[in-house]
């Protein structure tokens, strides 16, 4: 049996145009949901979300579904949708996974000599004050990568899947842990002394400072999270 082709799409056509325009209200909700003027446990349906972007349901609908799909909101099968709650005890829960992940990818790591895997990570992290990054949103990313990049380099692809999964899941408070200039320049050292540690074999001390790093930004996190939650709702009155 013969099958058709499909067409190519053209830079101009209405899939494109869909498809930049879904990429737009999917930022301009995460962008809310960021900054609390959606908080969590908040309710909306399509219909609102589209009438306040001015936008047709269509965009909508796939912006909340991939938002669903990067954790940020849920489905609310025949009531709409949903900011996803704030569990902050699954937080510091995933937080101690991550914890027992990352400590067991540095001694495979080194155990099995695969510490030179980092160099592309040294080239980010091993740098002076005046390279570092300022912007929010960019550390945000390269933090994350920083810790999956650890643990997939250490050879294990399910620890590896594992760890992906939990980083997924923990996306929307991590991004708090760079509101101030001290926990930017804390975290390029603490990355960077990490490193170090891998490229002289020294496991123990590398394990050290990653516990250190991950409890220090779990505590930074949770104490920005409970005060922008109160703010936002003396701000909105909710």
């Amino acid at each position: 049996m013969d099958f058709m082709a499909t067409p190519p799409t053209s830079p101009g056509s209405p899939r494109k145009r869909n498809a930049k325009l879904a990429a737009e209200v999917y930022g301009r909700i995460r962008a809310d949901i960021y900054d609390f003027r959606l908080l969590p446990g908040d309710r909306f349906s399509e219909g609102e979300i589209a009438d306040r972007l001015q936008v047709s349901r269509t965009p909508v609908r796939e912006a909340l579904f991939r938002l669903q799909r990067d954790g940020y909101v849920e489905v609310l099968y025949r009531s709409g949708w949903q900011v996803r709650p704030f569990d902050m005890q699954q937080f510091e829960n995933l937080y101690d996974v991550r914890i027992v992940l990352e400590t067991a990818a540095i001694e495979r790591l080194v155990r099995l000599s695969l510490n030179n895997r980092l160099e592309d990570l040294a080239s980010i992290w091993c740098v002076p004050p005046s390279r570092y990054y300022d912007d929010t949103e960019v550390l945000a990313v390269l933090d994350e990568q920083f810790h999956v990049r650890l643990v997939a380099a250490s050879g294990n692809p399910e620890m590896a899947a594992i760890h992906q999964n939990i980083s997924d899941r923990m996306r929307i408070v991590r991004r708090l842990d760079f509101k101030t200039a001290p926990r930017i320049a804390k975290t390029y050292e603490e990355h960077a002394a990490i490193i170090d540690k891998l490229r002289d074999g020294e496991t123990k001390t590398a394990q050290e400072i990653l516990t250190r790093h991950i409890h220090d930004s779990q505590a930074e996190v949770k104490t920005i999270t409970v005060y922008m939650l109160h703010a936002a709702r003396e701000r909105f009155g909710r």
